[in-house]
């Protein structure tokens, strides 16, 4: 959970180029929106049904070799050839809520996750995804040292430095900031025609 809280820090602080961030307008509590998505994929060069080892030739013509799981179903229908996608999407929302808006409101961490695998029969395939929201309260803003100090769920204080100073002066001591990060992953076999 500090992880997250760290993020946000990392966030405000740098625009990395592998993130598509959206940001507030200027009459908003200040709030982000980033994502990244990667998709990759390998053809299996080798693979042994009995021990479960399996060789991957990735695009730059690299292998990896590793021993799949027994909690992998329908590994007998993977042959030589045929290509492994795995598609990684991860984002992150922070958004700022006014005290008055927020009644009651404490800082809290929640996590759910979700996962699914083929049937089966079918060619292999798993997806899973977690999710976990993050609320801290705003404790202290400092203006002149572009700072923001922010309660985490655990009681714990953690000072940051704003990205943007402009958003200091849309925030307020007791706002609340909701923060969701979730991942997701998904992997396919697929034949090759």
């Amino acid at each position: 959970m500090n992880k997250v809280i760290s993020l946000l820090a990392i966030l405000m602080l740098f625009a990395s180029p592998v993130w598509s961030v959206e940001s507030t307008s200027a009459t908003d509590k200040p709030s982000i929106s980033a994502s990244q998505s990667v998709t990759v994929s390998a053809m299996v060069e080798a693979i042994n049904h009995e021990t479960r080892e399996v060789t991957l030739r990735r695009n730059d013509g690299s292998t990896v070799s590793f021993v799949v799981s027994e909690d992998a179903r329908n590994l007998g229908q993977v042959k030589v050839g045929d290509i492994v996608v795995v598609k990684y999407i991860e984002s992150l929302d922070i958004k700022v809520f006014a005290a008055e808006d927020a009644e009651n409101a404490k800082a809290e961490a929640v996590a759910a996750s979700v996962s699914a695998r083929t049937k089966e029969g079918e060619m292999p395939g798993i997806a899973e995804m977690e999710t976990v929201v993050i609320t801290a309260i705003v404790e202290e803003i400092n203006l002149g040292a572009n700072t923001f100090k922010l309660k985490g769920p655990e009681g714990n204080i953690k000072e940051y430095t704003a990205r943007n100073p402009e958003n200091l002066k849309k925030a307020a001591v007791s706002d609340l900031v909701v923060i969701v990060h979730s991942q997701a992953i998904a992997l396919t076999v697929e034949r090759v025609k």
